[in-house]
């Protein structure tokens, strides 16, 4: 069992600033688990709709900023109180959700569009 330690770190102004590793990392699996429902869920509306080639990738990379942009509006002005970046917080995961997306996708496309 891991002990949860107040780390500290220099702001760009000098300031020292207080968080906790244990914390950010539990928020980042919440997200991994918003990626990956947001995943499902998308591939699941892109195969219904009927989209194909470009148009399906396209709907995803939508999917995954629209994500984004709810948790930082979710987050606030303090989003760096709870995640490390913004630019990693949209960039992790993109590729590794996106084989979740795909297999959604053609598994409702093959069952509304060609069965």
């Amino acid at each position: 069992m891991s002990r949860d330690r107040v780390k500290t770190k220099l702001d760009k102004t000098g300031e020292v600033k207080a968080f906790s590793q244990t914390s950010i990392s539990n928020n980042q699996a919440v997200v991994e688990y918003c990626r990956t429902s947001m995943a499902a869920l998308s591939g699941g509306t892109a195969g219904i709709l009927g989209l194909s080639t470009l148009y399906g990738f396209a709907f995803y990379a939508v999917s995954v900023v629209v994500l984004w942009l709810m948790i930082l509006w979710k987050a606030g002005s303090s989003w760096k109180k709870y995640f490390g970046s913004r630019q990693s917080l949209l960039t992790n995961g993109f590729f590794g959700q996106m084989f979740t997306y795909v297999l959604f996708w053609t598994f409702l496309y093959g069952m509304v569009h060609v069965y």
